[in-house]
């Protein structure tokens, strides 16, 4: 996706020019660029003690909304990154520290920040949320600022964090998997010699495309910048784009990772979801609907086999899953699961939905009904914590999601560099504690990917060393209140762990 720009001189002109007047030409053009990309400052940090009811007690603690600087390896300022913290009030240097990434790429911190572990919270993500719902935040009682502090980090081109270098510059030094994660370990580190922190127990926590960054940047803490993660949260986790990306036709992966949330989704709607019953499709996916798959349209009875069960399991439209030989991709599942009540679901959790704009379209036209719903108050609730409440003054443009940044993303060849980085990580260490979250709804990150690879990960030498967890929900599952104090108190019960 990335593309080298021409600079647009002319190499005859250049090699017939004289010296002097070459550098002239760099030196006026280095300039002109340097003016350009001048911002007009972001605040110094600024930080209001606050106070929320978590877990049933009254919490104080200090919030700070602050910047780092990146540098590129002259020590040139490139950009600048805007994070945000919650420190207990008198929790001590050695207190738990977590360091949170949502993903996209091209989303800010807040939907982990003002959805699942900080202090305070908005609603999004569940039917019946709407982009006029009110922006103002209550206390959390599922934070987990009662035994971790917590640092949400914006990357560049998300929040109010900013590239200072051109276009091309920026992709090159932030919008591409690797320097992502370099320059963002980095930030971590600052962060830690900043607050003087290094000697606390560190923790790393992403979702999504976060999910992806985690184990790689505990990684690159643990063996290039000398810091050492403690432990690794990673909720509704990208973790091997080259598993579903239908990158060959021969691997039935991306149809079977994406049955049981299909399947989930349904037995929710029924009320009939329940781990029992999951037990009975994972074992139907791992095994009949794997090897029917393989024997492929030959086998006239597996064809059969598989658009019954498939049929059953969805809830689709039998003469549908018919004519697509039992292989529903999520796109199509999501339309034509709610067509009679003319809405689609969401890709983050099917059984959140909206009304289709162009129900006669052959093609689906609008965007996702989640992500829809929560840009407007997500926004809204963030500038209104950092601009008021916090006194931290700025007229910048906030992101809490950048198309622009993931168009941008220059994503490689899909493979599985996440996974090959946790088990470096957990090998090298053997008290860093590993849990993966996910929602049994969501088609977007599904839960059965995880499971199939924590399935394939050696024992490391004891039972469970990664603990999967899969909560009622989808993408952001935490946004149901049960799902959410579910996963806190699985959190705590690691946390405690830990060390």
């Amino acid at each position: 996706m990335l593309r080298i720009i021409a600079t647009g001189i002319a190499l005859a002109f250049l090699a017939a020019a004289p010296i002097a007047a070459q550098d002239k030409q760099v030196t006026t053009t280095e300039k002109k660029v340097d003016d350009e990309m001048k911002f007009p400052p972001l605040p110094a940090d600024k930080t209001v003690r606050q106070s929320a009811v978590i877990g049933g007690r009254p919490i104080a603690y200090d919030a700070t909304v602050g910047k780092l600087s990146v540098r590129d390896e002259k020590g040139k300022e490139i950009g600048q990154v805007v994070y945000t913290t919650y420190v207990a009030v008198g929790g001590g240097a050695d207190r738990p520290v977590t360091f949170a990434f949502n993903g996209g790429p091209g989303a800010s911190s807040v939907y982990l920040n003002m959805g699942a572990v900080g202090p305070k919270r908005i609603s999004f993500a569940t039917q019946g949320n709407a982009p006029s719902d009110s922006p103002v935040a209550s206390d959390n009682p599922n934070s987990w600022l009662d035994f971790t502090d917590l640092v949400f980090i914006d990357p560049i081109g998300t929040g109010f964090s900013r590239s200072l270098v051109d276009e091309a510059a920026t992709k090159k030094a932030f919008y591409a998997n690797d320097p992502d994660i370099k320059y963002l370990s980095k930030i971590v580190f600052d962060w830690l010699v900043k607050a003087g922190r290094l000697r606390s127990p560190k923790y790393v926590m992403g979702e999504s495309y976060g999910g992806y960054r985690a184990p790689r940047i505990a990684y690159e803490l643990q063996s290039q910048v000398g810091v050492g993660v403690t432990g690794l949260i990673m909720v509704s986790p990208y973790l091997d784009p080259a598993s579903g990306d239908g990158a060959t036709a021969l691997s039935p992966l991306p149809w079977m990772i994406d049955l049981p949330s299909m399947a989930a989704a349904h037995l929710e709607r029924e009320g009939r979801l329940t781990d029992a019953a999951m037990n009975d499709v994972e074992a139907y996916t791992r095994g009949e609907f794997a090897s029917d798959l393989l024997r492929g349209r030959s086998d006239a009875r597996a064809v059969t086999r598989i658009v019954g069960h498939v049929t059953a399991l969805t809830g689709l439209d039998p003469s549908l899953v018919q004519r697509m030989g039992g292989r529903v991709d999520s796109g199509t599942f999501l339309r034509e699961v709610h067509r009679a009540d003319g809405t689609i679901g969401s890709v983050y959790d099917s059984n959140v939905t909206a009304f289709d704009p162009f129900p006669w379209s052959a093609m689906r036209q609008s965007n996702d009904p989640i992500l829809d719903a929560l840009i407007a108050p997500t926004t809204s609730a963030m500038v209104d914590f950092v601009t008021r409440v916090v006194g931290w003054k700025t007229d910048a443009g906030y992101h809490a999601l950048s198309y622009e940044v993931n168009k941008a993303w220059d994503r490689g060849k899909p493979d599985d560099t996440p996974v090959q980085d946790l088990r470096k990580a957990i090998a090298a260490d053997p008290h860093m504690a590993v849990m993966i979250a996910h929602g049994w709804d969501d088609l977007s990150c599904p839960f059965f990917a995880s499971r199939l690879i924590v399935d394939q990960m050696p024992s490391f030498g004891m039972a469970e060393r990664i603990k999967l967890r899969i909560y009622p929900g989808g993408h952001m599952f935490y946004s149901r209140p049960d799902s959410g104090a579910a996963f806190k108190r699985d959190a705590r019960a690691l946390y405690g762990r830990s060390g």
